[in-house]
């Protein structure tokens, strides 16, 4: 029997997008809270970076940092 394949890319993507849906957040203000935690980068290219779910291990913790998560849920929500 065949192990069943994971989209990684996707479900890390679907982390991050989730969070700042369930905070009510925007690219922008994703950016905003990065700004104060010494990261500086535009709106358009996070949302860029997140589109792609190509981004390091390292943005993804400096987000979940910057918007106040302080566990991830992996698996059925």
């Amino acid at each position: 029997m065949a192990a069943k394949r994971k989209d990684w890319q996707a479900i890390v993507k679907g982390l991050l997008k989730g969070e700042l849906k369930r905070r009510s957040l925007s690219y922008a203000d994703l950016a905003e809270r990065l700004a104060t935690i010494g990261i500086k980068d535009s709106d358009r290219n996070i949302s860029n970076k997140i589109s792609r779910g190509t981004f390091t291990a390292v943005f993804f913790v400096q987000c979940m940092d910057a918007i106040g998560a302080k566990t991830i849920h992996f698996g059925d929500e």
